[in-house]
C-alpha cells in the first residue's frame, strides 16, 4: 500500500522566529518508519517548499494520506489541505494526526477527514495501513476518532497505549521528497532532528506537552540514540524538551557517544535552567561531543513571582545559576521570555534590566498564548477574541491587553531590540555572515531581513484583528450552538 504523508504550510511564518527555524518533519518521517516496517510505501511530501497538494498525489497515488497538524496555529491550514486532498483524491482515505490533532482534536473534525488521530502517530498510522490492507475494521485499531458519517459525527476508537521509543525503526529520512537542503537552525543549514527522549513530568501552565502524555518521560536506548547521532550531519537540534532530565543515563550516552567517536559540528539542546544549576560534572561530560553546544533555557519570566503564575517550578536563582554553569564550560546560552498580554510597563522594564544584567541578549520574546489543550487555555478561553487559528502563533494578541496593543506592541518592539536579531544592535550584518558559509549567505540575509521586523509595531498592527465582543444574546445563542 502507498501512504502519502503531508506537512502543510503554515501562512503566517512572516511573524516570529519561523525563517530561522524550519527543521525537517521529524514525526512524519518516524510514521514512515513505522508504515514501511509494516510492508507499506511512505512518502513524506514538505508543502513549505514548493509542493502541491495535486502534483504529491499525481506522483505517489496513495491509498492513505496522513496530514500532520503539529500546532494549534496551523489548524487552517491543515483543513485547507484535506479539501484540497478531498477534492482531489475523493477516494482515498485522509488520516490527520500530529501534536495539536492529538491534544485538541475538535477542529479537526470535519467531513473531508476520515479519522483523527488521537494517539502517537508512528503506533495509529501504521495500524491504519495494515487494517485497510486487511480489509479489516478502523474500529479495532486503538487511538482513532472516526469518522462515521451522517448525525453519528466522529466516534472514538479504544485507547492507545504510549509508543516505546525503541518500537519503531530511526526516522525514515530517505522518505522526505525534497531532500534536506532546505533545514535550518539559526544559520546552521542544513540541520537535523534528533530525539532521545519524549514527554515532560513538570506541569508549566502554558505546555500541551505534559497534559497529551500524561506527564510522562520515555527514553530510547542508547544504541539507538547513537545510531541515529551517527546517521546526521554536522548541524543538529536534539528535539527533546528535557534534555540532561536523568543525569544516569546522560551520562552514559555522553561517554557512549564519546567511544563510539561520534561528534559534531554544532548542536542545539533544550534543557531546564535547575537542571543545568544543579549538573555542572554532566555539561563538562558532553562538552567534547560538538565543537560548538548551544542551550536554548525555558527562561520564560525575570521575576519568581511570574514563574510561579506560570507554574514552572523553578526560581530566577536557577536561571542565574545555569548561565553561569553553560557559560563555564563554554556553552552558547540562548531561551525564550514569556510576555503576558495583562503586564504593565513595569513588568517589560523589570524584564529589560534582568535581560541587560545577564547579558541575554540571544533570548527570544513570545507572547503568552493558551495554547489548547493547557491549563491556562481553560483558563482564559473565554476571553478569546482571536478570529483565526493562525493568531495563536505566539506573535499576535488574542484578546485586547493591558497596555492597549499600540503600547503593548511599542514595549514588546523595544524588547526585541535587545536581541542579537537587531541588526542597528551590538551584532551587525557582517558579523552574522562571519559565521556561515558562502552557499547559505542568501538564506541568513533573507531570514535577518525578515526577523527586522520583530522591531516594527506597525507590523503586528497590521494584523492585530478580534473579533468584536459578542453580546448577551449572541454569546447565549453561540453557547446553545456548541452545545
Amino acid at each position: 500500500m502507498d501512504v502519502l504523508l503531508l506537512r502543510p504550510a503554515p501562512r503566517n511564518e512572516r511573524f516570529g522566529l519561523g525563517p530561522f527555524f524550519r527543521t525537517e518533519p521529524l514525526g512524519l518521517e518516524y510514521v514512515a518508519a513505522a508504515i514501511e516496517t509494516r510492508g507499506h510505501r511512505a512518502t513524506v511530501v514538505d508543502l513549505r517548499f514548493g509542493d502541491s497538494v495535486e502534483r504529491a498525489l499525481a506522483r505517489t497515488r496513495p491509498a492513505v494520506v496522513g496530514v500532520a497538524c503539529m500546532h494549534s496555529l496551523e489548524i487552517d491550514d491543515t483543513l485547507e489541505v484535506a479539501r484540497h486532498v478531498r477534492r482531489a483524491a475523493p477516494n482515498v482515505f485522509l488520516l490527520v494526526g500530529g501534536h495539536s490533532a492529538a491534544a485538541f482534536p475538535a477542529p479537526l473534525l470535519c467531513p473531508e477527514v476520515n479519522a483523527v488521530a488521537v494517539g502517537e502517530g508512528e503506533r495509529v498510522a501504521s495500524g491504519v495501513a495494515e487494517a485497510l490492507a486487511r480489509g479489516q475494521s478502523l474500529h479495532d485499531v486503538p487511538g482513532l476518532l472516526l469518522n462515521a458519517g451522517g448525525s453519528d459525527g466522529f466516534v472514538a476508537t479504544p485507547p492507545a497505549e504510549p509508543v516505546s521509543l525503541d518500537e519503531v525503526a530511526l526516522p525514515a529520512r530517505h522518505a522526505v521528497a525534497s531532500g534536506f537542503r532546505n533545514y535550518a537552525c539559526l544559520q546552521y543549514r542544513p540541520t537535523w532532528l534528533v530525539e532521545t527522549a519524549r514527554g515532560c513530568p513538570f506541569r508549566c501552565s502554558f505546555c500541551s506537552v505534559w497534559p497529551l502524555y500524561g506527564r510522562s518521560y520515555r527514553l530510547r536506548s542508547i544504541d539507538a540514540v547513537c545510531r541515529d547521532f551517527a546517521s546526521v550531519g554536522p548541524h543538529v537540534f536534539v528535539a527533546d524538551d528535557l534534555f540532561w532530565h536523568r543525569a544516569d543515563r546522560s551520562e552514559e550516552l555522553a561517554r557512549e557517544l564519546e567511544r563510539r567517536r561520534i561528534r559534531k559540528t554544532w548542536v542545539l539542546v533544550q534543557s531546564r535552567t535547575d537542571s543545568v544549576a544543579s549538573q555542572p560534572d554532566l555539561l563538562e561530560a558532553w562538552r567534547p561531543f560538538a565543537d560548538k553546544i548551544d542551550i536554548f533555557f525555558g527562561l520564560e519570566a525575570a521575576t519568581d513571582a511570574n514563574l510561579n503564575d506560570l507554574a514552572k517550578d523553578t526560581t530566577v536563582g536557577s536561571t542565574i545559576e545555569a548561565i553561569a554553569v553553560a557559560r563555564e564550560f563554554g556553552y552558547g546560552v540562548t531561551g525564550n521570555f514569556v510576555i503576558d498580554p495583562d503586564w504593565g510597563e513595569d513588568d517589560f522594564r523589570r524584564l529589560w534590566a534582568f535581560v541587560d544584567e545577564h547579558r541575554l541578549h540571544r533570548a527570544g520574546y513570545t507572547i503568552l498564548t493558551p495554547l489548547p489543550g493547557t491549563p491556562y487555555y481553560e483558563s482564559v478561553r473565554e476571553r478569546i477574541r482571536a478570529p483565526h487559528w493562525a493568531q495563536f502563533d505566539m506573535s499576535h494578541l488574542l484578546w485586547e491587553p493591558r497596555l492597549g496593543a499600540r503600547r503593548f506592541f511599542e514595549l514588546y518592539c523595544q524588547t526585541w531590540r535587545r536581541s542579537v536579531l537587531n541588526l542597528r544592535g551590538q551584532k551587525r550584518w557582517w558579523q552574522w555572515v562571519a559565521d556561515v558559509e558562502l552557499r547559505h549567505l542568501s538564506f541568513l540575509m533573507r531570514a535577518l531581513v525578515r526577523t527586522q521586523r520583530l522591531m516594527n509595531p506597525d507590523h503586528y498592527l497590521s494584523e492585530h484583528g478580534l473579533a468584536p465582543i459578542p453580546t448577551a444574546a449572541a454569546a447565549s445563542r453561540d453557547a446553545e450552538i456548541a452545545r
